[in-house]
């Protein structure tokens, strides 16, 4: 993803910011708080993730933190978003929080650290003219992740036309998962556009 790409999510998701207030989960790009929780829902089933160590890519304002305390106890938490606006709230919403930290950075150049699991929602939905770049970060992601990661994206089949958001071939993504790992799952019975998939090592 070039530096033009980079600067339009930014500029995109400050657009939204105007549009539906500061802290919204409108203002992330998803449709609604409850659209957004589905998306968490389905990542969170991932395994179980108590105890263990989480790195949320894309992590907005740090909502999946809330969802996965809802689950689980004693989890790891870093996340992790370019978008300086979102830190800065993510870290005000849970200062003080134990075992919880966000960072500010862009997961397609940083090097990431080792975690138990790697979730990603809605960060492969952008579009990008970079060849390759798709499978480039779902191959960047599992290489971090010690027992599984988890992600999702947008079905092409059903997400209409979109100038910054782009749909995935569900078969494709597949296909291509099952060549780096011998485990893969794949979901979409939670929303009618969307699909997650779970590689696990």
């Amino acid at each position: 993803m070039d530096l033009i790409e980079k600067a339009t999510i930014m500029h995109y998701h400050r657009h939204r910011v105007e549009q539906y207030r500061h802290g919204t989960a409108e203002s992330l790009g998803w449709r609604s708080a409850d659209n957004q929780k589905k998306r968490f829902e389905a990542l969170a089933d991932v395994g179980d993730l108590g105890g263990a160590s989480v790195l949320d890519v894309g992590c907005g304002y740090g909502d999946l933190k809330a969802c996965l305390d809802l689950r689980y106890t004693d989890v790891d938490y870093i996340g992790i978003d370019q978008q300086p606006e979102f830190v800065r709230e993510a870290r005000a919403r849970y200062a003080g929080y134990p075992r919880t930290q966000f960072f500010q950075t862009d997961f397609t150049t940083a090097e990431l650290p080792q975690m138990d699991y790697v979730l990603a929602s809605g960060a492969l939905g952008y579009r990008s003219n970079t060849s390759n770049y798709y499978a480039d970060m779902i191959h960047k992601l599992y290489c971090i992740a010690k027992i599984a990661v988890a992600f999702n994206m947008l079905d092409k089949a059903r997400f209409p036309r979109h100038d910054l958001l782009i749909g995935h071939d569900r078969d494709k993504i597949l296909a291509y998962c099952r060549t780096l790992s011998s485990h893969v799952v794949m979901r979409n019975d939670y929303l009618a556009d969307d699909f997650t998939v779970f590689m696990y090592r």
